[in-house]
């Protein structure tokens, strides 16, 4: 449980969470590197990605702890989601709620992260130990939401990723977001080749979580 609390910690702390899809490991891995050179600690592995197990287990092995936060994304069971864990994954995210992947990641005290849409979605995943939830498609939504769902959710930790860019990724801070996850919007230059974009793109987002943090602070 000090694993799962230490893993938790560290990604609030590092505030951005890079979403990796590719078409292959080779650029799965150079898409993760890009952005670990941006300053992103928390790289987010998709099993769309062909091989995204073996992406993992490169990963562990090339990056030490304070660099890299390992996790796997687009799991949809959780017999995915212990093939992530035996790769090396050190937290689960998922586009929706699955309560068998939900109570194997409680069993093996690793972070599980949930995509919802609804109160009740919210409520069912919190009641299964999700302790962080994914605002998932956050385009669907204006930053303010998050203030509505704290509302009678006050406990809550909202991520919301899809459609976080640029122009939103302070606001969603500043509207009490624990963190925010960017897929597209940080990886598409690498679909061109241009990975020195990718981590210069990595680099700013890192700065405007840092900056509206601090501006949320003295509001």
């Amino acid at each position: 449980m000090i694993k799962k609390i230490d893993i938790l910690n560290r990604m609030m702390e590092s505030g951005v969470v890079a979403v990796v899809r590719a078409e292959n490991k080779r650029d799965a891995e150079r898409i993760s590197d890009a952005c670990i050179q941006g300053g992103i600690k928390a790289i987010e592995v998709t099993f769309t990605v062909p091989g995204a197990e073996e992406v993992i287990r490169s990963l562990k092995s090339t990056f030490g702890t304070e660099e890299l936060i390992l996790g796997a994304g687009s799991v949809l069971d959780s017999e995915t989601a212990r093939i992530a864990l035996l790769a090396g994954a050190e937290y689960i995210v998922s586009p929706c709620f699955d309560r068998e992947t939900a109570k194997l990641c409680n069993r093996y005290g690793i972070p599980y992260m949930p995509g919802c849409m609804t109160i009740t979605e919210m409520k069912t995943a919190m009641e299964y130990g999700a302790d962080v939830v994914k605002l998932f498609p956050g385009n669907t939504f204006a930053p303010s939401i998050i203030s509505s769902i704290r509302g009678p959710i006050p406990q809550i930790s909202v991520m919301p990723t899809g459609g976080v860019n640029l122009q939103n990724a302070a606001e969603w801070i500043k509207s009490g977001a624990v963190a925010i996850g960017i897929g597209s919007d940080l990886t598409k230059p690498a679909s061109l080749g241009n990975y020195d974009e990718v981590t210069k793109l990595a680099t700013q987002y890192c700065e405007i979580v840092r900056e509206a943090r601090a501006a949320k602070m003295y509001t």
